[in-house]
């Protein structure tokens, strides 16, 4: 990948970001090191999310060219036919279809005709195209049409046969991204209902089940009886959950990828949104709700139920 300016300046403002934060909300005494604050770990992951999304936006915007690419290959492939069918050659049809525009792959095309002018050869022109597009469908189709100028084919009918393969490949994924749409949204509610799932778990049950535990250890302590596990410290959950939630997220979203785009690097961006999401919601949850306060949020879950179970009651 080549080394831009913004991909400096990211890095550096996200080490700035995650520098402050140890400065600021980290304590490096032997008594109490660690994070000083519940915040120390978001803003950690804010600040590697921002040194890198930079890259993760090129990665994105690379992928959008590719599928534009093909995209224009095909209407660049249907100007080659038409122009061939009408009786003028291959190179000469390049050089008359270069002075269209055609998107993303305008500058390859440029590229191509001004090669054949010089007296490249057509096979190595080809090449030198298909490689610098760095795409596998027009490689493909590129590699095809050469094998059949060897030949002493048809380039009309072949040229032809290229386009129909490059319509068909480009149906079938739009096809498959329609179909995977409602997929993908049933993922992502599944995913944050996992992560709620998760909040109610650490800010809510874990604790009470632990005061219920050391209550139990107490009344047997008192009548002589050494509870199971001995006096140690209580183990703390949230590592346990935090690992779950990215583990969970990162291979939902490349699944999702997978099922809607065809490949696993369309959902990085999908494990992106659900891994730094679903953290920075468990995080802020176990660290601005306190256990006892979060009986308080169940107060207007249990309202809204009693109030559908009355009107149930009351239409029957």
């Amino acid at each position: 990948m080549e080394l831009k300016l913004k991909y400096i300046i990211g890095s550096l403002l996200g080490l700035t970001i995650i520098i402050l934060d140890f400065v600021l909300f980290f304590n490096f005494t032997e008594r109490n090191f660690g994070p000083a604050v519940w915040y120390f770990n978001p803003i950690l992951v804010v600040g590697f999310l921002i040194a890198g999304i930079t890259f993760i936006l090129d990665l994105i915007a690379e992928n959008d060219r590719q599928k534009e690419l093909e995209t224009k290959f095909l209407e660049f492939v249907r100007s080659l036919v038409e122009s061939v069918r009408s009786g003028v050659s291959i190179p000469q049809s390049i050089v008359h279809v270069a002075n269209v525009q055609f998107g993303a792959l305008t500058p390859y095309i440029q590229k191509l005709a001004h090669q054949v002018e010089w007296g490249y050869p057509l096979h190595d022109a080809l090449t030198i195209f298909a490689n610098d597009t760095g795409n596998q469908v027009i490689k493909r189709s590129v590699t095809i049409v050469i094998e059949a100028e060897k030949s002493g084919g048809d380039m009309g009918s072949v040229l032809e046969a290229v386009t129909q393969s490059v319509f068909a490949i480009k149906k079938i994924k739009d096809e498959r991204k329609s179909n995977a749409y409602t997929q993908t949204i049933q993922g992502y509610i599944i995913y944050f209902f996992f992560v709620l799932i998760m909040v109610v778990l650490q800010v809510y049950l874990i604790p009470k089940l632990s005061l219920v535990g050391s209550d139990v250890g107490s009344g047997l302590g008192s009548i002589g009886i050494q509870s199971v596990g001995g006096t140690g410290g209580q183990l703390d959950f949230n590592p346990i959950f935090i690992a779950t939630i990215v583990v969970q997220g990162l291979f939902a979203g490349l699944m999702l990828g997978k099922f809607s785009e065809g490949d696993y690097t369309s959902g990085i961006k999908h494990s992106i949104i659900m891994v730094i999401g679903g953290y920075l919601v468990v995080s802020t949850a176990a660290g601005v709700i306190k256990p006892e306060e979060s009986l308080l949020l169940l107060i207007p879950v249990q309202t809204f139920l009693r109030k559908v179970k009355w009107f149930s009651i009351k239409e029957e």
